[in-house]
């Protein structure tokens, strides 16, 4: 048999304050009240048409194509459609508002932190032995070996030896200084001398420099960026009450 447990809000309240998530809460209702009053200063309005394209954009998102499923999912979350509509019109607000006060500091932004973007397709081995990763590093120059070959031997974990300390594609932030410094001042395809870092002693191979180009992945990261960044400001400036 199936037992029934009624919650009132004031058991919901308790048990958010319980988790620890109050701060988490009330930043996040300031964050939507600062969003929605800039855009009302801004006179910033949504048409039908927009705001039926951004529920379309959240049910994409959230995997809910179907309308049994957009029923299941709001039964889920407690969210009535009207709930769901005051969503899809906060979403659109923060969209356009962020279009409004930064639209137009997006490509001088880049430009200023061009190197920022700066990309390198890199695979990597750390050791443990300085000496070894000269010796290594020698072998390389003369076609002894091949990184690969070291990638094997040296990796511990499965999936980057495997890969053959494939890295991947990273930008310049996601190095530290020392090995960015290294990376960047490369000519590719080349195999860097060993570098020392607290991790150990670092083989790179760099593969590729991707210079950054202003596309609209690029864009929108750099304007969710300045929003974000002016958001966090905003919030640093209120005094929040809270009243319970």
């Amino acid at each position: 048999m199936i037992k029934l447990l009624i919650f009132s809000e004031k058991d919901i309240i308790y048990q958010i304050k319980l988790s620890c998530q109050i701060p988490n809460i009330i930043e996040a209702i300031a964050t939507r009240k600062i969003i929605v009053d800039a855009a009302e200063q801004a006179g910033i309005k949504i048409e039908r048409a927009e705001l039926q394209q951004a529920a379309d954009n959240i049910r994409l998102a959230k995997n809910i194509i179907k309308a049994k499923d957009t029923g299941a999912w709001l039964e889920k979350h407690y969210l009535s459609l009207n709930d769901f509509k005051e969503l899809a019109q906060f979403y659109l607000l923060s969209v356009k508002l962020a279009n409004y006060l930064f639209a137009k500091q997006v490509e001088p932004f880049f430009l200023e932190h061009r190197l920022n973007y700066t990309a390198a397709v890199t695979y990597e081995v750390v050791l443990d032995d300085e000496d070894l990763a000269w010796e290594l590093f020698y072998a390389l120059q003369e076609n002894e070996i091949f990184f690969q070959d070291i990638a094997r031997q040296y990796i511990q974990e499965p999936e980057l030896r495997c890969a053959g300390g494939y890295c991947g594609i990273r930008y310049r932030s996601n190095f530290s200084p020392e090995i960015a410094a290294c990376v960047f001042t490369a000519n590719p395809p080349q195999i860097l001398k060993p570098i020392v870092t607290q991790k150990g002693v670092h083989l790179i191979w760099v593969e590729e420099i991707i210079q950054p180009q202003l596309n609209e992945p690029l864009r929108c990261k750099i304007l969710e960026n300045l929003f974000y960044a002016w958001l966090k400001q905003q919030l640093e400036e209120v005094k929040i009450v809270l009243q319970i």
